[in-house]
């Protein structure tokens, strides 16, 4: 059993509404909407990145304690 937190998924109403959401903020063209998506899911990407190096410069550092729980 694993003891990472899960994420909070929408339900299918709420997915249902958020894709609508953003098809609708792309005036309906859908591959406009997809290239948003992707930009975005990069952009995150590179954030994730960016905070992996940091947690691990300030780990190596000794600014983190190791859990032992």
């Amino acid at each position: 059993m694993s003891s990472s937190p899960k994420p909070d998924l929408p339900d299918d109403g709420e997915l249902e509404a958020e894709v609508d959401e953003a098809i609708a903020t792309c005036d309906g063209d859908l591959r406009a909407t997809i290239r948003a998506l992707i930009v975005a899911n990069k952009y995150l990407e590179c954030e994730i990145a960016e905070l992996m190096k940091a947690v691990s410069h300030a780990y190596v550092r000794g600014r983190f304690n190791t859990y032992s729980g």
